[in-house]
């Protein structure tokens, strides 16, 4: 008799990230049981998945019961929700119970508020990114186009007010010139982030995207890509800087071509790198 292969519960949103998690638990040897979002979740990505099951965001108790009856004890998040659609979520009965005991409704608020709804019900959160480790952007320089003595000056400027601006839980990305704030991201996102820091900046512009300070690194990781980089590239953008190892970067290599034909430098930053700017 075939060993019965142990279930990962992936929570699917929007682009290529619930696909390559379930890639990857499929080459791990996982059973994968998915559910998606009308709305949010392209419905191909059933595909991918042993068992699938589309619901609307908001329907919790759906959630909980789905996993539960596919003998699912492990899940995690995997895909980006359309945050201004969001808004228009039509909470269950345990989601709006959820919803009235929060006082604020930032994302990592609202996300670790959710986490504990699903651990309550024994179902232990993992990171997507566990999975597919080689989507984690690296540290150092990307490009050909190394970083200019200007540019590490306003990353210098730059990257303690992305901090101060995640720790309250408003956005993850910034765009910044000649050390002044152009551009903040909320709830457009960051691609409509870069695009507006364009408009308001000009040629020249810093993106940087940087994990919130509280944030839960089991979901909801910042992520780039080869759309970034177009962005950048459209915008006359000089430089991107993102969190090394905390990170997804897809279509890297792409990404890197991309930026080089054009002339943009593209850092991870740790630690050892934010003291060297100081």
């Amino acid at each position: 008799m075939a060993a019965l292969r142990e279930k990962i519960g992936i929570i699917a949103g929007a682009g290529q990230f619930p696909e390559l998690v379930a890639e990857g638990a499929r080459k791990d040897g996982f059973s994968v049981v998915m559910c998606g979002f009308v709305g949010h979740t392209d419905p191909a990505i059933e595909s991918k998945a042993d068992v699938f099951e589309m619901l609307h965001l908001g329907a919790l108790s759906k959630l909980i019961q789905f996993f539960r009856k596919n003998g699912v004890t492990r899940v995690c998040f995997a895909g980006a929700i359309n945050k201004p659609k969001a808004l228009d979520v039509r909470p269950d009965l345990r989601a709006a119970k959820l919803l009235f005991k929060i006082r604020s409704k930032g994302d990592d608020v609202l996300l670790r508020a959710v986490l504990d709804e699903l651990e309550s019900d024994g179902l232990q959160i993992v990171q997507a990114a566990e999975l597919v480790p080689n989507l984690r952007g690296p540290a150092g320089v990307l490009t050909k186009k190394k970083l200019t003595d200007k540019q590490r000056e306003t990353l210098a400027y730059g990257i303690p007010i992305g901090e101060q601006i995640g720790a309250m839980d408003i956005g993850q990305c910034i765009v910044v010139r000649e050390n002044m704030v152009v551009a903040v991201e909320c709830l457009e996102g960051t691609d409509a982030t870069i695009k507006r820091g364009a408009e308001l900046g000009g040629k020249g512009c810093v993106a940087i995207k940087l994990l919130k300070p509280n944030q839960d690194e089991r979901i909801d990781l910042p992520a780039l890509g080869l759309n970034t980089i177009q962005n950048l590239v459209d915008g006359g953008y000089s430089c991107l800087a993102y969190y090394a190892g905390k990170t997804l970067f897809f279509d890297r290599d792409e990404a890197v071509a991309l930026a080089n034909e054009h002339g943009i430098a593209i850092v991870g930053v740790n630690d050892e790198f934010k003291s060297s700017l100081v």
